[in-house]
């Protein structure tokens, strides 16, 4: 039985926030065993914990803000769109992908693929 609007949307919640504020920990606690990453769409295809985690470990230092602007949720399947902005110094950048999101019956993320681009990075004032 795929799990409910609510169940994915917490998920998804607590996805934005763990990348944004937590621990690798943090975020590979969402993910189900098994789970993949194509974090750009179009990039090599992480597949196992240990490439996950080498992925989520760069955010994981950086100071960063996360909000999610919208959700959709069908069946076991979230798009959502969101933004983080990420302190370099003196600098602010932001970035607004969209991630469709696979869960299994627990709300776990079974598939993560990001879409965004170059251009969906920019620096702020």
């Amino acid at each position: 039985m795929a799990p409910t609007a609510e169940v994915i949307r917490k998920t998804v919640d607590a996805y934005v926030q763990a990348v944004a504020h937590g621990t690798v920990d943090d975020v590979l606690a969402l993910y189900a065993e098994g789970a993949t990453v194509e974090d750009p769409v179009g990039t090599e295809v992480k597949t196992t914990e240990a490439s996950i985690r080498e992925f989520y470990a760069v955010v994981e230092p950086m100071e960063q803000t996360g909000e999610v602007l919208t959700v959709r949720i069908a069946a076991s399947t979230a798009a959502f769109h969101f933004k983080l902005t990420t302190k370099f110094g003196d600098k602010l950048l932001e970035i607004s992908p969209i991630d469709v999101m696979e869960f299994d019956d627990e709300g776990k993320i079974t598939s993560m693929r990001a879409i965004w681009g170059q251009e969906d990075m920019v620096q702020l004032p």
